[in-house]
């Protein structure tokens, strides 16, 4: 009998690959030219809140908290809101696009969130990074069916 397991392996690296790709083809000229963020996957609060956990720890190891003000370029979603509680728990100062800030090292961060045959693809963009993931999502949250995406800009 043949396993149809690593036909299910090679259709998440190619989800993978063209959140990559599209993530990759979307250059920026500065901080604040960044994709407006979007959640097209209407996620529940549950999903959601795993989602921004997972991408903000792993946010952590490439900018880690106190080394700047993450400006949240938000769209007002249940993952939005998820991401700025996931920020602010894990230690990041965050500011909104219309806040004033004190001047410290501003971070822009923006977020796409969207559907693709069965998996939640998640990506976090910066001017001169993005993280990308792809994510099983269940009734009772979800998991990352991926590893980790980083594809950085000069």
């Amino acid at each position: 009998m043949v396993s149809f397991r690593p036909l299910a392996l090679l259709a998440r690296i190619a989800a993978v690959s063209v959140m990559c790709a599209s993530a990759s083809a979307c250059q920026t000229s500065g901080e604040g030219d960044l994709t407006a963020s979007t959640d097209k996957a209407e996620l529940s609060s549950t999903a959601a809140n795993a989602i921004a956990g997972d991408m903000v720890s792993k946010l952590a190891d490439v900018v880690g908290p106190g080394t700047g003000t993450i400006v949240l370029e938000s769209d007002g979603s249940l993952f939005g809101e998820a991401m700025k509680s996931s920020l602010r728990s894990s230690g990041y100062a965050v500011a909104t696009t219309d806040q004033k800030t004190d001047g410290s090292k501003l971070i822009h961060l923006a977020y796409v969130v969207d559907s693709f045959e069965g998996s939640v693809l998640a990506r976090l963009s910066t001017s001169t990074f993005d993280l990308g993931r792809a994510y099983a999502v269940m009734n009772t949250g979800a998991v990352p069916s991926s590893p980790l995406s980083i594809v950085r800009r000069n």
